[in-house]
């Protein structure tokens, strides 16, 4: 199977790499030069595929420059005609889009699962929620939408700094996460189903209070501890109910644990 990646960040890598090895030739796709023979570099603004050998499945994995609303627009919405249109001389059975769940941000406090109801709360997740639609109209059956939570376990480097400059939370906001390396095994594990669903939630479904990791940092590296007002509750708390179904088991299901392995590295590292 010919498998074009178009956004080739540290996700899309670390897909390709598993689609790989299992035999399948890969294409990818970014504004950044790769010195690799099969990499693309262009802009999806002047996308031309127009070269290459039939694609079979695409994964469409972007991330704007920057997170005002122009980036988001400029990113994922205006990207779609071009993409779509390259596409069309294309056999394409299989269209992976990455989304986020940020299209249910107006859940504040609420439990979310595959079955709720997607609910708008910005203009950027508005424009998430307008390309998720376009991708399915060029592609219905054949579109496959995934909305990740909180990408978590290259770095720690800004949980970290919250942690070092966090006195006093004013809120209980529940965030969620998932292992970058988690994430992509699920989405190499899509492209092989048979029946897939319209989208799937990618998250650990484990929410936690953010003033429980920003404290659980803090004594392990002896901070001051924070203060917390808990009366205000924002942000949601996530389940991956589709994913759950499947039986698709995560190889990092505790962040915890990932943390404390990041914090001895970095321990290691500074006495060397």
């Amino acid at each position: 199977m010919h498998i074009l990646f178009i956004g080739y960040g540290k996700t899309s890598q670390r897909v390709a790499k598993h689609l790989f090895a299992q035999g399948h030739q890969i294409t990818s796709l970014s504004r950044t030069k790769r010195s690799i023979s099969s990499h693309l570099c262009q802009d999806v603004a002047q996308i031309n595929l127009d070269g290459l050998s039939p694609i079979d499945c695409v994964y469409i994995l972007l991330s704007p420059k920057e997170r005002s609303v122009n980036g988001y627009q400029k990113t994922y919405l205006d990207s779609v005609t071009p993409i779509v249109d390259a596409l069309k001389q294309h056999p394409v059975q299989r269209c992976i889009v990455v989304s986020s769940t940020r299209v249910y941000n107006g859940h504040t406090g609420g439990v979310v699962n595959d079955d709720t109801e997607v609910a708008i709360h910005d203009l950027q997740g508005q424009i998430l929620y307008d390309m998720e639609q376009a991708y399915v109209r060029a592609f219905a059956e054949r579109c496959v939408i995934v909305r990740p939570s909180g990408i978590y376990g290259t770095s720690i480097a800004r949980m970290l700094k919250l942690a070092q400059n966090t006195t006093f939370y004013e809120q209980l906001h529940w965030t969620n996460r998932i292992h970058i390396d988690d994430l992509a095994g699920f989405l190499a594990y899509l492209s092989n189903l048979t029946q897939i669903k319209s989208h799937y939630i990618v998250s650990d479904s484990r929410p936690y209070p953010l003033h429980d990791i920003l404290l659980w940092f803090q004594k392990q590296c002896g901070l001051p501890l924070l203060q917390c007002d808990t009366r205000l509750e924002t942000g949601k708390k996530i389940y991956a109910t589709h994913l759950q179904d499947l039986g698709f088991e995560l190889k990092y299901p505790h962040c915890f644990e990932v943390y404390l392995d990041q914090l001895a590295q970095i321990k290691k590292a500074s006495c060397d």
